[in-house]
């Protein structure tokens, strides 16, 4: 009995040294995405004080930007498989196309953005306010929503170069200047939110504008600081722009991965919004409470999404260096982990849920939606923290069509079809809906186990 104790602990746990060790590359990341999300908190509150209207158009105009930054991050991912790969074979050289490869594609996509966001931006955010029957209240949230996008499509080529370059240097495992560089933005963005927001110390008052002006700041601020330490301190950043031509078959190998990957962010957010929209047919006050509880639910995300990104980097570097068994082995204790750490996420969440709400000047109705979505949320996190272990393990061998038929193409089979039904075809309440749509996802999670187990993820792609 202690004998199988014992093979069972060695099998799913690691040792203190095996988690310091983890926790020396997630734990930066963690307190980056947890700070960065507790501003973005600090900030949703704060818009929330000028009242349900700016706040919903607001909330409506980041979910089309969440589109733009998944479309990069999927970029930025893709070259990162093969960057961390290279860092595992010492192949300097290799890194510095790979990073080549974000850049040129990372343009490519928020050029297409930035005119999509300009030109129809108030046509894609009127597809958010198709449940509200008040016309002047769908007419103001329109006119919020669409002068706070127009302000932030500015900011996003700063955006795309803070992650290229902050991606790149946890791949090769810098994690502490992505961080440093990261806290110092996001207090920028604070400090101008106070100004510019309420229109504090003589500064004009400019509301939802103030907001994103802060936000256009503060990546710019982010993007040179990296750019400008990561050029001076490290040996692959050197040389980078002397040309921006890639080797032919690398680029191809590359784009055979990146592409496909980009493709899965994209369609994933695009699922994403559609589940919002879908909940936003049950009035303003839906909209108003998924923002509210979206703003912490992705607190407590990024604790296990950093586990993720450990993930993707650790294996990724063992699978380079050609050392399979020690891939596999490790994973298994990774995932655990991760469970873990959700678990431990989802249960702060519960608690916060009917506290968190009442820091919005909003209506009851939304208030109690909010609540709802939190504890609904709360409950399934772990779910949660096992399907992103699974995606980064099978994305970290470059398995990107798996990687697309359990992620994007199961969204859209799955919970979308079933927010659409019960959305347009019942009256059942929206915390329901969300509860529904959610508990569709352990199929996914079991598929995933599946895969992970036949170890298809397992191969080298630098060699």
């Amino acid at each position: 009995m202690i004998a199988t104790m014992g093979s069972f602990r060695k099998k799913f746990f690691g040792s203190k040294e095996f988690y310091l060790s983890v926790l020396a590359i997630a734990l930066p990341i963690a307190i980056q995405n947890c700070f960065t999300n507790f501003v973005n908190l600090l900030d949703n509150v704060m818009v929330g004080q000028m009242g349900t209207l700016e706040m919903s158009g607001v909330s409506i105009s980041n979910q089309l930007i969440f589109v733009c930054n998944l479309c990069i991050f999927g970029t930025v991912s893709g070259g990162g498989i093969f960057c961390s790969q290279f860092f595992g074979a010492n192949d300097w050289n290799g890194v510095r196309n790979a990073i080549r490869f974000k850049l040129l594609v990372g343009f490519t996509i928020i050029s297409i953005s930035i005119i999509c966001f300009v030109f129809f931006g108030d046509k894609l955010i009127y597809l958010f306010l198709s449940g509200e029957k008040d016309l002047q209240s769908v007419e103001r949230t329109l006119s919020y929503g669409f002068d706070y996008l127009k302000i932030m499509a500015i900011g996003i080529p700063g955006f795309l170069l803070s992650q290229i370059y902050a991606s790149t240097l946890r791949e090769g495992g810098e994690t502490m200047l992505p961080m440093k560089a990261g806290i110092i933005a996001i207090l920028t963005n604070l400090i101008l939110n106070y100004l510019l927001i309420f229109g504090h110390f003589g500064f004009p008052r400019l509301g939802v504008n103030g907001a994103a002006i802060a936000t256009v700041i503060s990546r710019y601020v982010e993007a040179m600081i990296i750019i400008f330490i990561a050029h001076k301190r490290y040996e692959y950043f050197k040389g980078l722009y002397k040309t921006l031509i890639i080797p032919r078959a690398l680029f191809i190998r590359i784009f055979k991965a990146a592409i496909p990957l980009m493709l899965n962010e994209t369609f994933w957010s695009l699922a994403m919004s559609t589940l919002v929209q879908c909940y936003s047919t049950r009035g303003i006050n839906a909209v108003a409470g998924y923002n509210i509880a979206n703003t912490l639910i992705q607190v407590a995300n990024s604790s296990f999404l950093a586990v993720g990104s450990a993930i993707g980097i650790i294996i990724g570097r063992l699978l380079g260096a050609n050392k399979s068994e020690e891939a596999v082995e490790t994973d298994v204790k990774l995932i655990v982990f991760s469970i873990m750490v959700g678990l431990g996420a989802g249960i702060l969440l519960i608690i916060l849920s009917p506290i968190f709400p009442m820091l919005y000047n909003t209506t009851a109705e939304a208030r109690l939606i909010a609540t709802q979505f939190l504890i609904v949320q709360g409950c399934f996190l772990p779910l949660f923290a096992l399907r992103n272990a699974s995606y980064f393990t099978l994305r970290s061998g470059g398995k990107i069509l798996i990687t697309i038929l359990t992620d994007s193409l199961f969204m859209w089979l799955c919970p979308v079809p079933i927010a659409f039904i019960l959305s347009r075809y019942t009256a059942m309440s929206v915390p329901l809906l969300f509860m529904t749509v959610q508990m569709s996802y352990i199929f996914n999670c079991i598929v995933g186990i599946v895969l992970i187990k036949k170890r298809v993820w397992v191969r080298n792609m630098v060699s």
